[in-house]
């Protein structure tokens, strides 16, 4: 099975230390090619056992990214989907675990006809013919094959897991010839405060290891918080057998739009082109200039807005990485620079009273600050009395709130609790025995089951309410499609006691048996939704629930509705240019500014 002659591959390793940025550079990468008129799609390996990221705490990986098919995979899929504004599917990340249970279901059918399956030759098949398979699939809205696959190997070089995946493309690069394929290695150039000098030996022994496992890289990508000195870049070409053009400084950034203009400025275009024969001129077009203008407004910002980010895995911001993203694409789209305080649901509770007075007089002072409240999902039951007085305050007080996924299952709860009266009600994932279950387990859920067994996915929700502020929002349509990734629902059973007392349940599913969002009355801003709109805001066109609470908390809501929504950033962004032509409509790049009320 041998790929088209024109599918070029761009592999990613990386070395010294995970975490490096890879994803960002690899999404870089694919930007840049892309601005050039390119069709682009992207693979991520991820070289641990599991079949996918789906039961993973967010301690571990981050959060959990849902794609529209319903797979759970890796945050660094979310970062390509967003920088190449593409749809990826489940295949595009592939683990270990999908490849050797692939290999021991046809080894069950007796495909390998008695032979005995090793690691080498079938497990590095099997990887790369995964690798040709899903490099074809269009990911672009206009259907077609792509022409790159950016593919990004996780973990660092080194690594005992990662060595089948390395070996596979040790032998794919002589598959597909040279020509079409291209090695990228992320190495960390340290730089320790003792000395204040720049340290080339982490980087020598790691692509001393990656040579010696067959991989030559064409590009080093140092990744620095100063940029790199000649004498140190000279040095790194000398010893790792590159020229010194092909040493990349990557340092570091104020804000990650930034990347794709430091790379291109370090002449990345220009080599690819000689490297791997590509039929395109070497300048990117006006798709960059957008990232240009992007990062330029991002840093001359002036005006704060706080958002209050009230969750249970606050210590590692990865955890709500798509979260941050699409509050920081509605910031800048109201031009506000954006203040996210995190909360640790757990402190708000009066338990911390007792126990840590200072730490929960400190979350109430957070809370109390902030513009506006976003309760984000989650799952278990710590932390989630914390959330509902949250909700509570930000209901009372008339703040700015959003509710997502666990978020407005809770303000349901709250409403119930402290308007209806109802002392016990709750989630049966939390109190099985409430005597008011006003958010239910779903029918769709297999108890036995962890992976893969919950409403994944995108799906549709129909807007029941012509009225609704988030209908207006996302441009007075009939219905959406957003991703979902959730157990339990709002009970449909109790809809009407929240209806009467001006808690309407303005979307709900095809069906009508699933509730989907929920807003307030003589409230500005109270919004819940069962589905999370963070997967697919793009930083041109900021996902409306979270573009909502910008304005609300920034006291531009009103206006901006009054003016009927005309200034929509979503507006501004042609409907082809998610597509691989870039100049065929973003002429002009200009996000509106909205800066009189």
């Amino acid at each position: 099975m041998f790929p088209s002659a024109t599918m070029k591959y761009i592999l990613v390793t990386g070395g010294v230390i995970s975490g490096i940025g890879k994803g960002i550079i690899a999404s870089s990468v694919g930007t840049i090619l892309k601005s050039c008129g390119l069709h682009v799609t992207a693979i991520k390996i991820d070289p641990y056992i599991n079949i996918d990221a789906g039961t993973f705490s967010p301690y571990e990986h981050g959060e959990v990214f849902v794609l529209d098919d319903g797979g759970e995979v890796d945050l660094d899929l979310g970062n390509y989907e967003r920088f190449l504004d593409i749809r990826l599917t489940k295949d595009n990340n592939l683990t270990t675990g999908k490849i050797y249970q692939s290999v021991i279901n046809k080894e069950r059918r007796g495909d390998y006809l008695g032979k005995t399956v090793q690691v080498v030759p079938h497990i590095t098949d099997a990887i790369q013919e995964w690798v040709m398979r899903q490099a074809k699939v269009p990911v672009d809205d206009d259907g077609v094959e792509p022409q790159i696959c950016v593919i990004e190997l996780g973990g660092t070089v080194g690594d005992i897991e990662s060595m089948p995946f390395i070996e596979a493309f040790r032998q794919f690069q002589f598959k597909v010839k040279r020509e079409n394929f291209c090695n990228i290695h992320v190495s960390l150039v340290p730089q320790p405060s003792a000395t204040g000098e720049q340290k080339t030996k982490p980087t020598q022994n790691s692509i001393r290891e990656l040579r010696g496992l067959g991989l030559s890289p064409d590009l080093i990508m140092c990744r620095c918080s100063s940029p790199l000195e000649n004498s140190v870049k000279e040095k790194i070409s000398m010893f790792c057998h590159v020229e010194p053009e092909q040493v990349i400084c990557v340092v570091d950034v104020t804000s990650i739009y930034r990347v794709p203009i430091l790379l291109e400025d370090q002449g990345v275009m220009g080599y690819f082109c000689r490297r791997l024969d590509l039929p395109i001129e070497t300048r990117p077009r006006k798709m960059l200039t957008k990232w240009k203008e992007m990062s330029d407004r991002s840093d001359r910002l002036l005006e704060h807005c706080s958002i209050a980010l009230v969750g249970k895995y606050t210590k590692f911001t990865d955890s709500y990485a798509s979260v941050i993203k699409a509050l920081e694409h509605s910031s800048l789209a109201i031009s506000h620079k954006l203040e996210i305080k995190y909360i640790d649901s757990a402190d708000l509770e009066p338990n911390t009273l007792q126990e840590e007075p200072v730490k929960y007089h400190e979350a109430w002072q957070k809370l109390c600050s902030a513009d506006g409240i976003l309760v984000p999902g989650g799952f278990g039951v710590r932390g989630t009395e914390g959330k509902i007085h949250a909700i509570n305050w930000a209901r009372k007080q008339k703040k700015p709130f959003l509710g997502v996924c666990l978020g407005m299952q809770l303000a349901v709860c709250e409403f119930a609790r402290n308007v209806l009266e109802w002392k016990d009600a709750n989630s049966t994932e939390f109190d099985p025995e409430s005597k008011y279950p006003v958010v239910i387990d779903m029918p769709e859920h297999n108890p036995g089951q962890m992976g893969g067994t919950m409403r994944l996915g995108k799906r549709r929700t129909i807007f029941k309410n012509n009225n609704s502020i988030l209908r207006r929002l996302y441009g007075d349509v009939d219905h959406v499609d957003e991703r979902h990734r959730h157990r339990f629902e709002v009970n449909p059973e109790l809809k009407e006691h929240f209806e009467a007392k001006g808690f309407h349940f303005v979307g709900e599913d095809i069906e009508g048996e699933r509730m989907e969002v929920i807003e307030l009355d003589d409230h500005p801003y109270f919004v819940g939704v069962q589905y999370h709109p963070e997967f697919t805001s793009r930083p041109i066109k900021p996902s409306p629930p979270y573009f909502g609470l910008l304005l609300a908390s920034a006291g531009k809501l009103q206006s901006y509705l009054q003016k009927g929504c005309r200034l929509s950033p979503r507006d501004t962004y042609s409907d082809r240019s998610g597509g691989s032509s870039p100049d065929s409509e973003i002429a002009e790049f200009k996000i509106p500014s909205i800066t009189q009320d």
